[in-house]
């Protein structure tokens, strides 16, 4: 019986690849002719017509399952190719550094590292006062800074400016060297022409070698601050490291950085610390949008701490033209101002759409909402993205909310372009979602 079932997969797998080729051929003339890619009412037509020439023994729900999954393979290997082709452009421009060291191994430090790893960097070596934590890593102990080509200090901003200098002292007259922490201003006071003051945006609420990944910075906005003195050799060499792990280069000197992240990162650590210590025992009935807007509290103590204090003044600035804003909106309140908190609301949402386009890099429009109920059970989501990701469609980003278990959950997705959330609405349709 074990040599007929292995028999019968080998024709399955026959039968796929017969298919596959198929598929192929109606691709390209679909390509040539401008067709749609993907029939979504074929496909939903297919399986229906399966299910009724079912004989058996497989149920209705295992045809439309296997069928289901049989289509989405056959769209993922129609994209294999190209996914390829750019991975292999992506190797054939080679690392931008030789050797890296890494000073301070925690999430970004580590991540770092593991970045340059997948880009190609031959020697990667590291530091940490934590032996452990250096452990962790997987990072090989550095011996000595003098032959690295490019050094990146990655400890909390408390002792950064310190850290930067003995790693000046120790290295040698060719070597680059960077840092990542989110303040820049402690830094740039730092004059040599090997340093260019650097802040990736990326990272999370915890830490820890533990939690870091090689992909980190795709796609990532990194800063790079450089001083008067800074070697332009230098900062090209660090450009070209940031862009080989997949970050995107933005300049800003040092000031203008500390402002802008006391507005748009540091500034939101604080309000939501105090917007969960406000709510206090009432978190009880607590729904989602504070549970969103305050999924940043309490986030490292002895590292926020650091932050906050590094960027005192701009922060300080920043929670005072905050509390006078509140002002006006209580005044607004007490005096029933209606026209005052509908402009005010108004501008929110206008602040709020620039937000998005520049996130989503597309005009706000574009973007569409899809309101699907999901039980509360293993699988629902990676089903989900799967049926919108073999069909080329990406999901910009989602919102997850949990109900109950009894209820199971929504989730909100957000598509781009109306062609999209029609195709996207029928195929979740497809498998049996509600998609509002």
């Amino acid at each position: 019986m074990r040599d007929e079932i292995a028999a019968i997969d080998r024709e399955v797998l026959d039968a796929l690849n017969r298919r596959l080729g198929l598929v192929r051929r109606i691709s390209k003339h679909k390509a040539s002719t401008g067709a749609p890619a993907i029939d979504a009412k074929r496909e939903a037509e297919l399986l229906t017509e399966l299910a009724q020439t079912n004989r058996g023994p497989l149920s209705e729900d295992g045809v439309r399952t296997a069928f289901s999954a049989l289509l989405d393979v056959m769209k993922q290997e129609l994209r294999a190719k190209t996914t390829q082709s750019a991975g292999a452009a992506r190797s054939a421009t080679g690392p931008a550094v030789s050797s890296l060291a890494v000073v301070g191994t925690g999430l970004v430090g580590t991540s770092v590292a593991r970045a340059a790893k997948r880009a190609g960097v031959a020697r990667i070596v590291g530091e940490d006062a934590d032996a452990a934590r250096l452990r962790q890593s997987g990072v090989e102990p550095a011996g000595s800074l003098e032959d690295v080509e490019l050094v990146v200090v990655a400890v909390p901003v408390g002792g950064l400016a310190d850290a930067v200098r003995d790693v000046l002292a120790r290295v040698g007259g060719d070597t680059t060297v960077t840092d990542v922490g989110s303040t820049k201003r402690g830094v740039a006071a730092i004059e040599d022409a090997r340093f260019v003051p650097g802040h990736p945006l990326a990272g999370g609420a915890s830490g820890g070698p533990g939690r870091a990944a090689a992909d980190l910075f795709d796609g990532a906005t990194w800063i790079l601050s450089p001083t008067s003195a800074s070697g332009a050799q230098h900062v090209a060499r660090v450009r070209a490291f940031v862009e080989s792990v997949g970050g995107n280069v933005a300049e800003l000197d040092a000031a203008t950085h500390d402002r802008i992240l006391g507005l748009t990162s540091h500034l939101p650590h604080a309000l939501a610390n105090l917007l969960m210590l406000d709510v206090g025992e009432t978190a009880d009935y607590a729904g989602p949008a504070l549970r969103e807007m305050t999924r940043v509290a309490g986030a490292n103590p002895s590292i926020w701490a650091d932050i906050f204090l590094e960027n005192a003044d701009e922060l300080a600035s920043s929670l005072e033209s905050h509390t006078g804003a509140a002002a006006d909106v209580v005044q607004a309140l007490r005096s029933a101002d209606r026209v005052f908190l509908e402009q005010w609301i108004e501008r929110a949402a206008s602040a709020r759409e620039k937000m998005l386009e520049q996130a989503y890099r597309m005009d706000v429009r574009q973007l569409h909402r899809i309101r699907v109920r999901i039980p509360d059970k293993p699988g629902v989501l990676a089903r989900i993205t799967q049926t919108l990701g073999a069909a080329g469609i990406n999901i910009e980003d989602f919102e997850l909310r949990h109900v109950s278990p009894e209820y199971g959950g929504v989730l909100v997705v957000l598509i781009s372009g109306s062609e999209n959330l029609e195709l996207a609405r029928t195929l979740l349709r497809r498998e049996g979602y509600s998609a509002a």
